[in-house]
């Protein structure tokens, strides 16, 4: 019986799914230059698995980088935002928040944040890429901040350069002033770790793309 118990066991592993590495990366070629990610799933594991979704659906490919916030008096610092902005049919569930106060990550320079609305369980598919530290956006008393899953692995003087590319007044509320009147596009992302896995989901963005 023991021989059987082992046997099963062994058969058991061999179909279970392979787990993800603590830290994937994950390439985005821009058309301002590429940027490699590192996606920290030890830390975040819930919010990485989402960006990981994301990435090998192909749900990124063909977003852009659109908003630039730059810092009062400190035009080198900020951040940059891309993702699938508010395109629904790139979308998949929402995903709720996984603060800093849990993961121990920080909104230090060159810091992945997922950006949500005012609902802590309303992130996506759109993301900040730091420039500088930015510790207001950690969790802390009164507030659930936001969700930090990884950093930037090369590429941070492609995103200086995105950070300071012209911006038009437009925008609503706090991104008033702050979206690029060149969007940058994101052509391809691609994990170059552990094993993607494809939710299966229609892809309606291309089905309908001309719409």
């Amino acid at each position: 019986m023991r021989v059987l118990g082992v046997a099963l066991a062994a058969v058991a592993l061999v179909g279970a799914a392979p787990a993800e590495p603590p830290i994937v990366r994950v390439r985005l070629d821009t058309s301002a230059g590429p940027i490699t990610l590192a996606i920290d799933y030890r830390h975040a594991p819930k919010t990485a698995a989402n960006f990981l979704r994301y990435v090998d659906d192909g749900r990124l490919d063909g977003t852009d980088f659109y908003r630039a916030s730059r810092k009062a008096g400190h035009p080198d610092l900020g951040f940059v935002q891309g993702g699938i902005g508010t395109d629904a049919r790139r979308k998949l569930d929402l995903l709720p928040l996984e603060p800093t106060s849990k993961t121990g990550l920080r909104h230090v320079s060159g810091a992945i944040s997922m950006a949500r609305y005012a609902d802590p369980s309303s992130g996506s598919a759109n993301f900040s890429l730091l420039v500088g530290p930015s510790p207001n956006l950690d969790a802390k008393p009164g507030s659930p901040g936001y969700a930090v899953f990884g950093h930037v692995a090369s590429g941070m003087d492609v995103v200086k350069r995105m950070l300071a590319m012209p911006t038009s007044p437009g925008g609503d509320e706090e991104m008033k002033g702050q979206m690029l009147v060149h969007p940058v596009t994101i052509v391809h992302a691609v994990r170059l770790d552990g094993t993607p896995k494809p939710t299966g989901r229609p892809k309606v963005w291309i089905m309908f793309k001309n719409l």
